[in-house]
């Protein structure tokens, strides 16, 4: 019981410490954590899981976090979980706070953040590959490809707010399996009415 605490205080400090540029650049570090390392969730659950968490107001890695925690260990889990991701970082920034004026006109750091990007580029990428792959083999091609167009529309061009069209998207993925086999039911008796004719 007290292994599964230690796995949650490790993975959490681990993506909380490692994680730069946000809370996007985090996921895939606490993905790695929840799916590969510990398999607390598969990767269809950490989707879902992701999808939903984006919908919701706050930073989208102390949302993971909790909710991972709570899956594992219910609400202390949640609580050991936030408490071993925001804490290191939390006390490194008062502690790094003497020295901001310095940090911030240094050329090495300039450096290693500008060092960091690419990972954090390809880390972001390798993961929104997956997603997409799966939401092909869950859509298919034709409507993974239209839905993929139509989200970039919407967030790029309209500038809609992500988690508005999440929620579009959920809600379309609750009816898509109904219309989906209502195709197929339909289809297969225009195939029946087409043999009998012949």
């Amino acid at each position: 019981m007290g292994n599964r605490y230690k796995e949650l205080t490790l993975g959490m400090m681990r993506s909380g410490i490692l994680g730069f540029g946000g809370g996007p650049s985090v996921i895939p570090l606490i993905r790695h954590e929840a799916v590969t390392r510990y398999q607390w969730l598969d990767d269809d659950e950490f989707g879902e899981t992701l999808a939903i968490a984006n919908t919701l107001p706050g930073p989208i890695a102390t949302k993971m976090a909790a909710y991972l925690g709570y899956v594992t260990k219910g609400w202390t889990g949640a609580l050991v979980s936030v408490c071993a991701h925001i804490l290191p970082t939390c006390f490194a920034m008062v502690f790094l706070a003497a020295f901001i004026s310095v940090l911030s006109s240094s050329a090495v750091v300039a450096s290693m953040i500008a060092a960091v990007m690419p990972v954090v580029a390809v880390m972001l990428g390798q993961m929104a590959y997956e997603f997409g792959e799966k939401a092909v083999k869950g859509l298919g091609i034709i409507l993974g490809i239209f839905f993929f167009a139509l989200s970039f529309i919407l967030l790029q061009v309209v500038s809609l707010h992500p988690g508005i069209v999440i929620m579009i998207f959920l809600a379309y993925g609750t009816v898509h399996f109904k219309f989906k086999s209502k195709f197929a039911s339909k289809r297969h008796s225009n195939d029946k009415k087409e043999e009998s004719a012949s």
